[in-house]
Formats: C-alpha cells, structure tokens, sequence
C-alpha cells in the first residue's frame, strides 16, 4: 500500500464534516465526558475563526437520554431507543450551544431521519438549510432523528437502509455537500493491518489509496454506541467515492483532530477518487433500495467490462415491488450486491419482461436500467 506523509489536500480542506462517535463524547456510564467535549469545541472554534465551514455530525443522544432515565445499556427496544434519543438530543444540544456560545460560535441543531434523502424535494431542502447556515457562520450540529426513527426496519430481503448510524450519516452529508473532508473521531487511531485486540503486532494503515483489502475491522463492541469500524470504513469509502478525502483517527487524544487537520501523519487517510455525478451518489447512497435484481455471471462481466446498460436477459430473479423510477439492488449468482440502480419500470412488468413477455412498446435494446442509473462497486 503506497504510503505518503505530504497530506497537503487536508490542510487546504475549506468545508469539513467531522463525526464524532458515542464513545468521543460519552464517559463509561454514559455521561458527557465534558474534558473531552470542551478539547473539541475549542478546536472546531478555531477552524471556525479561520474561515473553514464545518459541520458537526454528533453521536451520543441515546447513551446520554439512557443515562438520564436510568435505562440499562445497551438500550435494544426500538420505543425505549425513541424516548433516550428524545432526552438525550435535548442535553447534547445545550451542552454544544453552551460551549460554543463561549467560544464566540453560533450552532444550530439539524434533525434528518432516512426519508429526508429519500425525497429529492426534501433533500433539496436540506442541503439550502445548511448552505445559508454556513453563509451566516453558523456551525450546524446534523445528527439523526432517533426519536422519530425506523432505521431498524428492513426495505426488502435484507437491504439496508439509506442511514442507521452517524458515520453512514455523515458520509452522505459530506457527499451531498461536496465537503472537502470527512473525519470520523472514534476510540481507535485508526485502521489496522491486523485486528489490534487480537494481535500485538498489528500496524496502523497511514494512508488508503484505492486497495481496501489490507486492513481487519475486528468486533467492535459497545454498550452506549451502534456503529464499529466495519461502518466507518463504509462510510468513508462513500466520501472517497463521492471525492472527498476521508480520515479516521482518535477522538479520545485530544491532539489527533489538530494534527489531522495540519496534515501531520494521524489516523488513516483515505484519499479521494474522482467523484460520482450527483445523480449516481443519490443513486448509490441518497435512498433505500426498493427491490433486489440477481444477474447471471454474463451480465456481470457485460456490466464491469464496459459502459452498458442492464438488459432484461441477465436478470435471473426480481425480489421486492417497486414502482417505476425506484433504486434496486443488484447481486451476483453468490448473492453478493454488485452495485444499484434506478429502474426503468415497475416490478410487475420487469418481472413480465425476463419472463420473455415484454411490454408491446419494447424493443430488444431497451434496458430495464440503463448505463447512466446504474452505479457499481467497482465504480
């Protein structure tokens, strides 16, 4: 893996999304670790004064609302996760608007839940709300709306859902708001060559090019947090997918955050690719899958191999309903998913043209999804 310490594109980074995770902002009761809190305000302050636009994706309402009402951790039921988020969102939140008003900041608390991206009206509007937020200097805390939430149900056959974590959250964030930077402060330095728990040699990675397979995620557990590693390199695999460079790093060593941010060799860097249209990100990310399609081994190789469309006679098995114009899941003969895309008709008459009972007005070039909806993993 080619490693470089010139981290230049983090230094000059002008609009960054940090995520802070649970165990960043929480004791081991669950309580706000204050320190630590205040370490980061301070530096998110001065970021602020130096002109950089930041967003704040914050974890921690659950275990604080769990806390508070004296819950046992973890909090599994659904209602009983509701009601901490509900307790907890308004703690969090005045703590942060203390903090920063001290620093000389003005905050402003941004609630989304899953349908807020699946909507592209509604979306719109979220992404005006924060752009006139940044314009009136003003840092907006995003986190998802847990006390209203059903991140937990399942669309169809095990497809996930747009977010159901803060680390997928504050991907997609980065991405709709062409960020420059995502930094996602968890309670380890990093990615490791070796599951670190397991093995006293393991490596920190520095620097992630294009080569994902060089790291253990390992069995992050938790009782006040969700996510583990396995959701932050998805996450930052979604900002690098979308052009924007990604870093994980300690968000318990309060000096990891400024080192990140001088371009010093913290954490593991995952650099930017060129980035999809705006169209294939809401495609790839921006909305749950409505339906699933398994292709045959030729129309994987057709669709890896060049610039085609998805055509009716690679589709073994549809699963799910769906209107026309829904995003769908596609899996290879293994079950693994591929990639997505939206598709041209609705389930029952996609399900009728791999059958060989086409819609009259089809003809043998028409795609059930065409090149240009289509986003694979690869890509």
């Amino acid at each position: 893996m080619n490693v470089s310490f010139q981290r230049e594109p983090l230094v000059n980074a002008r609009r960054i999304v940090i995520k802070l995770g649970t165990r960043a902002v929480s004791n081991e009761s669950g309580g706000l670790d204050l320190a630590r809190l205040e370490a980061i305000v301070r530096q998110l302050g001065e970021l602020h004064r130096r002109g950089v636009e930041v967003l704040l994706v914050s974890s921690g309402a659950v275990g604080l609302g769990a806390h508070q009402l004296g819950m046992a951790l973890p909090v599994r039921s659904l209602v009983n996760r509701q009601a901490a988020a509900a307790v907890g969102q308004s703690e969090l939140m005045a703590m942060y608007a203390e903090r920063f008003a001290a620093d000389g900041v003005t905050v402003a608390q941004v609630l989304v839940a899953t349908g807020d991206f699946d909507n592209r009206s509604r979306y719109l509007n979220i992404r005006n709300t924060l752009l006139r937020l940044l314009r009136h200097n003003v840092i907006p805390i995003i986190n998802e709306n847990d006390a209203v939430s059903v991140a937990e149900l399942k669309f169809v056959d095990q497809a996930s859902p747009v977010f159901g974590d803060n680390d997928r959250l504050s991907a997609i964030v980065a991405s709709k708001m062409d960020a420059d930077l995502l930094v996602l402060l968890t309670d380890v330095p990093g990615l490791f060559d070796k599951n670190p728990t397991e093995h006293a040699d393991a490596q920190i990675l520095h620097q992630i090019d294009e080569d994902w397979s060089g790291f253990e995620t390992g069995d992050h557990k938790s009782e006040i947090s969700r996510g583990g590693m396995k959701t932050k390199v998805e996450a930052a695999q979604i900002a690098v997918k979308s052009g924007c460079h990604a870093v994980i790093a300690s968000g318990l060593d309060s000096s990891a955050l400024p080192r990140v941010l001088a371009g010093e060799t913290e954490g593991t860097w995952c650099v930017a690719q060129k980035g999809l249209t705006a169209h294939r990100r809401w495609v790839a990310w921006g909305t749950p899958a409505r339906g699933t399609l398994s292709l045959d081994a030729g129309a994987i190789r057709a669709l890896v191999g060049g610039k085609v469309s998805l055509l009716a006679a690679g589709v073994t098995d549809i699963q799910g309903e769906f209107e026309r114009g829904a995003v769908v899941e596609l899996k290879n003969p293994d079950g693994e998913v591929v990639g997505r895309g939206m598709i041209s008709c609705d389930s029952a008459e996609a399900r009728a043209w791999v059958d060989g009972k086409a819609p009259i007005d089809a003809r043998n070039h028409d795609a059930l999804i065409h090149r240009e909806h289509l986003v694979l993993e690869t890509q």
